[in-house]
């Protein structure tokens, strides 16, 4: 909704600010430019980016229509679900975990916060470490090296379709550049008609700059943010799932582990200290 909101706010503005200024809508109707441009962006995307980036970038740029993905309640659950983790390991010993983490799904503690079951990257996060743990090989500092290597591959990995975006965005005035000189080029053969013969194809030409600056910083470059945002909270998901692991690993209670998770939270996202402890309670 966000999204839709702010693009509906950068074509009413542009466009509303043309009209008004006496400015002919049917003068911007270039198709043939439109063409040249998204065309030769959207080829470039495909050369520049593989497979799979690309088919990111596809499922991706729709669920910007739904704005933030992750909100107060998926942090909760995170919470919610270390704090019930690390009770039960805590009452009955770390190899009490091991059906939980083997099988996540067929788990009753897993199953209580469907919102975070649905992240299967988060869930095999969580299970692997917690099944270091259980076999109890490794200390807390070779366990932070290890998350923080996969932590730096995941961060840059869930970059990529961002970054792919922005690339575009990038590209986009040059491809602007690209279709009014060919526009020029076309004006040229019309150097002996008249001037409002000329005007209009000299200005056909200038649309193809106004539109590759507008697809680049009103439309392309925004939405590369945002994917970039989206990103970065999921990101937080797994942070705050390893400093609650790392804490509970050196040996604090439950409660502390869970307090240093709620810490690392950005604080629009982040519940108070009363707050959590009454959605433990009633998870219970």
């Amino acid at each position: 909704m966000k999204l839709l909101v702010g693009l509906a706010i950068v074509i009413g503005s542009v466009f509303g600010g043309y009209i008004l200024s006496h400015g002919q809508l049917a003068a911007l109707f270039q198709p043939f430019e439109l063409l040249i441009i998204a065309g030769g962006a959207l080829g470039a995307f495909v050369i520049a980016n593989p497979g799979a980036v690309i088919s990111k970038v596809m499922k991706g740029t729709p669920g910007l229509l739904a704005g933030s993905r992750y909100k107060k309640a998926h942090y909760m659950e995170l919470l919610a679900l270390m704090y019930a983790l690390f009770a039960k390991a805590r009452k009955e010993g770390l190899m009490a975990l091991e059906n939980d983490i083997e099988e996540p799904e067929q788990s009753e503690i897993f199953n209580k916060y469907p919102k975070l079951t649905k992240n299967h990257h988060l869930m095999h996060f969580i299970c692997d470490y917690l099944r270091l743990m259980v076999g109890g090989n490794m200390n807390a500092f070779e366990l932070e090296a290890l998350m923080d290597v996969e932590l730096e591959t995941h961060h840059h990995e869930s970059g990529l379709p961002s970054s792919a975006m922005q690339t575009v965005a990038d590209g986009l005035p040059g491809f602007g550049i690209v279709a009014a000189v060919m526009g020029v080029v076309i004006t040229m053969g019309y150097i002996s008609e008249p001037p409002e013969v000329l005007g209009a194809h000299i200005a056909a030409a200038l649309v193809g700059t106004f539109l590759g600056i507008l697809l680049a910083y009103g439309f392309a470059s925004p939405m590369a943010t945002a994917m970039s945002v989206q990103a970065e909270e999921e990101g937080k998901l797994f942070e705050c799932a390893k400093v609650c692991i790392l804490a509970t690993l050196n040996g604090y209670t439950p409660q502390i582990a869970v307090e240093f998770g709620r810490k690392v939270l950005y604080s629009n996202v982040r519940p108070s200290f009363e707050e959590l402890e009454e959605y433990v309670k009633q998870s219970k």
